[in-house]
């Protein structure tokens, strides 16, 4: 989910119970529905693992670590999976309930604060990662997938916004690491790219360099 600051981008992702649940919450009642044991799915869920990281100022986080956001974590690239950090809690879910208990937690250790456009303005891009492996029915060929729902800190004017100090800086780093996005965006989608897009030039496309080329997907609310 992409737009200013204040659009609803975390109501979308997330939302706030009740009737007005997210992407996320959405996404994972689908898949526990259509691919779990007794689905109607093509095949049959055998593990399914949950992350959940926070960029904030060009650094990265951990929002399940039970002992809280701790230190910044370090990030490493692998020559088949990309960039990933070694240290992030990857834990392991059995359903959708549990799926949504994880969510919470790291929900509630988002970085927030108050903006003169929003008064509980991310200050930070979240990263929602669901790992899955299965089985085709039928077949005992592994299947593994992974799935990013990011709910993208939101671009802002500092004049808008009113920010000085760290709310400036923050604003900053989220303006930047936004513009490489949309830069590595046009790259990918560009039939004269003459060069290969800049991944390395945030930590943010870094991270999603797998879910934004190869033979991944992608979707964008704007």
């Amino acid at each position: 989910a992409y737009g200013q600051t204040g659009s609803g981008k975390s109501y979308t992702m997330v939302g706030y119970g009740g009737p007005d649940i997210g992407v996320i919450p959405l996404f994972n009642r689908d898949l526990f529905s259509r691919f779990g044991a007794g689905g109607s799915g093509q095949a049959d869920l055998t593990g399914v693992t949950v992350s959940m990281l926070e960029i904030y100022n060009e650094q990265c986080f951990d929002l399940l670590d039970p002992k809280g956001r701790g230190e910044a974590l370090q990030l490493r690239q692998h020559p088949r999976d990309g960039f990933y950090c070694p240290t992030l809690s990857q834990v392991l879910v059995q359903s959708e309930a549990e799926v949504e208990m994880e969510m919470d937690v790291g929900t509630r250790n988002r970085t927030v604060a108050s903006t003169a456009m929003n008064a509980t303005s991310s200050r930070a891009h979240t990263i929602f990662t669901l790992h899955l492996v299965s089985n085709k029915k039928g077949s005992t060929v592994e299947l593994s997938s992974k799935v990013n729902m990011i709910d993208l800190a939101g671009s802002e004017s500092a004049g808008k916004t009113q920010a000085t100090g760290s709310r400036l800086k923050e604003g900053a780093n989220i303006n930047k690491s936004l513009v490489t996005l949309g830069t590595v965006i046009r790259e990918l989608s560009s039939a004269k790219a003459s060069r290969n897009p800049p991944f390395r030039d945030s930590k943010l496309t870094m991270l999603l360099q797998t879910s934004l080329g190869g033979n991944s997907r992608c979707a964008m609310l704007a």
